[in-house]
C-alpha cells in the first residue's frame, strides 16, 4: 500500500506538462503566428483606407485647375471673365480681346474688381504667372477660378482672337 501511496503522491507532485516553461513558450510561439496574419490585414485596410481618403481628398481641395487653350476657348465663348495678369506693356503688345489687366503684383489688392458669380480663367504668356495668380484667387475664395495652360502662347497656336499692337 505504500507502494501504491508513493506512486500517487509522486504524481501530485510532478510538475505536469502543461505547465512547463517550454510548453508555454511553444504556446506563445504559435499563438502569436495566428496574430500575425490579422495584423497584416489590419495593417492594409488601415493603409488603403488612408490612400482612399488622399486620393478623394486631393480633388475636393483643388476647385480650380489648369486648363488646355480649347477649354478656355469655350469658357470664353461663354462669357467667362479673363484676367491678364501680366504687366502693362506686355498687354499692348498683345491680349485676348475682352480680357481684364491686373498684373501679378497687383492682384491681392484689386480683387474686388473680379467677378466672384462667374468663372475666371487667369492667363499670362506661357503659363506660370497665371498659376500663380490661381493660386491667390483660390486662396481668396474664387472658387471657379482656373489658369491657361500654355497662356497666351497656346491660346495664338490654336488661333483664337487676339488684340493688340502685336497680335
Amino acid at each position: 500500500m505504500k507502494g501504491i501511496l508513493d506512486k500517487n503522491m509522486a504524481k501530485k507532485h510532478k510538475p505536469s506538462k502543461a505547465g512547463s516553461p517550454a510548453v508555454v513558450s511553444r504556446r506563445k510561439q504559435k499563438a502569436r503566428k495566428r496574430k500575425i496574419p490579422w495584423l497584416w490585414i489590419i495593417l492594409g485596410t488601415a493603409a488603403l483606407f488612408f490612400l482612399v481618403a488622399v486620393l478623394i481628398q486631393k480633388p475636393a481641395t483643388s476647385q480650380g485647375s489648369e486648363i488646355p487653350a480649347v477649354q478656355a476657348y469655350e469658357k470664353y465663348q461663354q462669357g467667362a471673365f479673363f484676367l491678364d495678369v501680366r504687366s502693362q506693356a506686355e498687354w499692348n503688345q498683345v491680349h485676348i480681346a475682352r480680357s481684364t489687366l491686373i498684373p501679378l503684383d497687383e492682384l491681392q489688392s484689386r480683387l474686388v474688381e473680379i467677378p466672384r458669380d462667374q468663372d475666371v480663367v487667369v492667363v499670362c504668356l506661357s503659363g506660370k504667372r497665371s498659376k500663380e495668380g490661381m493660386t491667390i484667387l483660390q486662396q481668396a475664395g474664387f472658387s471657379r477660378a482656373s489658369c491657361l495652360t500654355g497662356g497666351l502662347t497656346a491660346w495664338k497656336a490654336a488661333g483664337y482672337p487676339l488684340e493688340g499692337t502685336n497680335p
